[in-house]
């Protein structure tokens, strides 16, 4: 898993810091080993974890400036794409936010293994955590891997980007649709969306695209609704 990490990011024009492909390793063994007792990844071949995980996370850091940055990442699972990026980007002020309260615990022993104490592990619905004042309008980046239509996404996540931040949307090459279907809500949350960015994910021929969709306005209050608002009527 080492080599493949290593190989991948030098194939992104990425140098890790000390120790940093090997965190990543470490990481993936605690993955697959905890995977055993927790649906955490439907991946399991190890290299195929190093590449569709972690260098796929790693991709994010070609997009924008990370350093010193605050990052949420929002819906983050098993920690991708934020871990990956505060390993790779150790100035990175990270939150883990996640609904399911064993996922966010053992989020916190991956941290405390890795030696990244400083990751905020929250468990809470990212629609309600955003309007908390010191959490809405306050993030550099906001970044998500869900599985979910961009839609849903940009109300659950454009809310904690402040103005002048980003909303990283990672998404499959073929999201045109979903996109323009997206564009009246983005406005509305006070977002316009930047040239997207494709890219090949190292040892695969998987290509993937970030959106970025920049904070120019605040939230108007009122956003995020309440899930089954969300759901039932996509901005």
């Amino acid at each position: 898993m080492r080599e493949a990490i290593s190989q991948g990011l030098a194939e992104l024009g990425l140098t890790p810091p000390v120790g940093g492909a090997e965190a990543l390793a470490e990481y993936g063994r605690l993955l697959l080993e905890q995977n055993q007792v927790m649906n955490l990844t439907a991946i399991t071949d190890p290299c195929q974890v190093a590449r569709l995980h972690f260098l796929d996370s790693a991709a994010l850091l070609g997009v924008a400036d990370f350093r010193c940055k605050r990052v949420i990442d929002v819906g983050t699972g098993a920690g991708f794409p934020g871990l990956p990026l505060r390993i790779l980007e150790p100035s990175i002020r990270l939150t883990l936010l996640d609904s399911l309260g064993k996922r966010v615990t053992w989020l916190e022993q991956v941290c405390a293994a890795l030696g990244t104490e400083d990751v905020a592990c929250l468990h809470a619905r990212a629609e309600e955590q955003s309007l908390l004042p010191e959490f809405r309008d306050s993030y550099d980046f906001a970044v998500s891997r869900a599985v979910a239509s961009l839609s849903l996404l940009c109300e659950l996540c454009l809310p904690y980007v402040k103005v002048g931040g980003q909303f990283l949307a990672m998404k499959a090459v073929d999201s045109g649709e979903e996109l323009s279907q997206a564009m009246d809500g983005i406005r509305l949350l006070g977002g316009q969306v930047l040239p997207a960015y494709d890219y090949r994910i190292p040892g695969t021929q998987v290509v993937h695209r970030v959106i970025p969709i920049e904070k120019c306005a605040p939230t108007p209050k009122g956003y995020p609704r309440r899930w089954a608002k969300i759901q039932k009527a996509p901005l």
